[in-house]
């Protein structure tokens, strides 16, 4: 049986800067598109907090990376794609697939070798689904980089992609 289209690959509990990239690269991985709001910035902010940019910075040295959001400010993704040197894509339209088709293209990957990283079942992981990528559910973090205790976005979701048919990790 496939896998459902609201389930991630991979929901190992954490926030992004404690990812192993170890696991990553044993997937065969070659690039990650990353969400920006809650998976690498907590709230408004647009300083990132130093374990994700230790982090981002060291999956770097191994892995293509690319900034997609929803967030329809290009000051604001620009600006921490900027920190980070990386590419991005603001307006994003997830879970629609055209804006994230173009980078497909732009990666230069197999979609087999490409995972979405990101905090929203709704978005993230239905998108990377639409398009055979390999998923990851993060928790969404706060300014020191471990899980914010607000995820009500987040379990609302497990519970309606639960009630749709996804089975529970």
């Amino acid at each position: 049986m496939s896998q459902h289209w609201l389930q991630p690959n991979w929901e190992p509990g954490l926030t992004l800067p404690h990812l192993p990239i170890q696991h990553l690269l044993d997937q065969g991985l070659q690039a990650l598109i990353l969400d920006v709001d809650r998976t690498l910035l907590p709230g408004r902010e647009i300083e990132l907090p130093l374990s994700v940019t230790s982090w981002v910075k060291e999956a770097q040295r191994h892995l293509l990376l690319h900034l997609f959001s929803n967030n329809p400010s290009r000051k604001r993704i620009g600006s921490v794609a900027e920190q980070l040197d990386l590419t991005f894509t603001c307006s994003a339209a997830k879970p629609r697939r055209a804006r994230l088709r173009k980078v497909l293209n732009q990666l230069q990957c197999k979609p087999t070798e490409i995972a979405i990283v990101g905090d929203r079942i709704f978005t993230d992981v239905l998108a990377g689904n639409r398009l055979d990528l390999y998923t990851v559910l993060v928790r969404p973090l706060r300014a020191d980089g471990y899980p914010c205790n607000n995820t009500r976005v987040q379990r609302l979701e497990q519970k309606l992609a639960a009630w749709l048919g996804a089975p529970q990790t």
